[in-house]
């Protein structure tokens, strides 16, 4: 953090990934744990964010197994979401 606030990177899909965030958790979990702000299919989370369907699912893995994002199926799809302690992560990471 500096004087201004905290420091936000924008990765080359252009989405906001807070430093704080991105040193704790790594840059590309960071930034799915961001796209998590409405619930998302793995697929979503591949168009969104640019990165390989397998290591999307790997990093949703280490996120549910942190209890940081949980899935729900609905229908034939199964949609990820920011648990709680997810959200709570998010938002202070913001400050």
């Amino acid at each position: 953090m500096n004087r201004e606030g905290p420091v936000v990177l924008v990765d080359g899909e252009g989405v906001p990934v807070p430093e704080p965030l991105g040193k704790l958790i790594g840059f590309a979990r960071a930034r799915i744990l961001i796209l998590l702000d409405t619930p998302r299919s793995t697929s979503d989370l591949v168009a969104l964010g640019g990165q390989a369907l397998g290591s999307v699912g790997n990093h949703l893995k280490v996120l549910r197994d942190a209890c940081l994002v949980e899935r729900q199926r609905v229908g034939r799809s199964v949609l990820y979401r920011r648990t709680d302690v997810g959200e709570i992560i998010v938002k202070a990471s913001e400050r």
